[in-house]
């Protein structure tokens, strides 16, 4: 059973679009937007995304019956698949794409340095070359921060109080679809006022995952975290299945990781980020530039805790972390 603990607002299904009200805009020809999103196309959260992304559109007058033709790709966390579907999508000429992830982000700026970008999900758009500053971004793009590298010390936090023996954290991701060395360096900086050693775990494919969990599986008194990453995203059940397996608390950077089985996990709301960078999208589309929008930092951040997966692996839920949870899966 879940039980949320404040209310918040979470779009499924499809990404359908809905119809315009009488007095939406109507053009007179349509406009064109891409869309490079990271995960895969089935996957339920590309759905809920995507549908309030179309919703934030709709409401801003835009329809894909009227005025805006959106051309969607897929990466499926796939590194080969971004730079083609980039290639693709600057093709087809639009005037402004939506990207979804840091590698995403970074295939359609290498493909197109003119075309406005509008980014979700990217953690270190200054580190990764894509603006100048938040408020002044200064170049083709802007968009919505995912979070900044201190979440880490949230995470570390989370990890030592469910298990305050705990002396040793994995961080578990692909350092070509996320910014591995921003996290793991705010992991070592935040880890030794918890007691807590960070080790480097890279991964690049099911098989590395696999292998990674073992080894931290064999050293007493370990954790893991695991970042926000397409790759472990696409494999995340097989990241579930093993940490459950071998014993091995974590924290992750997503919600749904803890509704299909996960211990724990603090972020930001996803689907609140899609329909705030529709807000963005539409502005371009309206003729504002992306170096003047500024980067919009998330407000909303939710923990869940999976109090089933905790009983499963010897664990009793602090009374902090109950208290603080959004989502108390029991």
């Amino acid at each position: 059973m879940t039980v949320r603990r404040r209310e918040f607002i979470a779009l499924a299904g499809g990404a359908a679009v809905w119809p315009l009200s009488g007095n939406a805009q109507q053009a007179d020809r349509k406009r064109r937007v891409g869309v490079l999103i990271g995960y895969a196309e089935g996957d339920p959260e590309t759905k809920a995304r995507l549908a309030a992304f179309e919703q934030g559109l709709q409401k801003r007058g835009w329809s894909s019956r009227t005025n805006v033709q959106i051309d969607y790709r897929f990466a499926g966390g796939s590194e080969s698949l971004f730079q083609r579907f980039a290639k693709e999508l600057i093709a087809l000429e639009p005037e402004v794409i939506l990207t979804h992830t840091t590698p995403a982000a970074a295939a359609v700026q290498r493909e197109g340095r003119a075309v406005p970008i509008v980014f979700v999900n990217v953690s270190d758009p200054i580190g990764a070359g894509f603006i100048a500053s938040l408020a002044k971004p200064g170049a083709n793009l802007t968009g919505m921060l995912h979070v900044e590298a201190g979440i880490v010390g949230k995470w570390l936090a989370m990890l030592k109080e469910m298990v305050p023996g705990l002396s040793r954290a994995a961080l578990v991701a692909n350092p070509k679809t996320t910014p591995y060395d921003y996290f793991l360096n705010a992991a070592q900086h935040a880890a030794p006022s918890f007691g807590i050693e960070v080790v480097p775990r890279p991964v690049a494919t099911e098989g590395d995952i696999e292998r990674a969990i073992e080894a931290l599986a064999r050293v007493p008194n370990s954790g893991m975290l695991a970042p926000p990453d397409s790759t472990t995203v696409d494999h995340r059940n097989t990241v579930i299945e093993l940490a459950a397996r071998h014993r091995v608390p974590a924290v992750y950077a997503f919600n749904f990781f803890v509704t299909a089985g996960g211990l724990m996990s603090y972020g930001t709301d996803q689907v609140d980020l899609f329909r705030h960078a529709a807000n963005y999208v539409d502005r371009i589309l309206r003729g504002d530039k992306p170096a003047d929008l500024p980067v919009q930092e998330p407000t909303r951040f939710e923990t869940a805790v999976n109090a089933k997966t905790a009983k499963a692996l010897g664990l009793s839920v602090p009374y902090g972390l109950l208290l603080a949870a959004d989502e108390l899966i029991e």
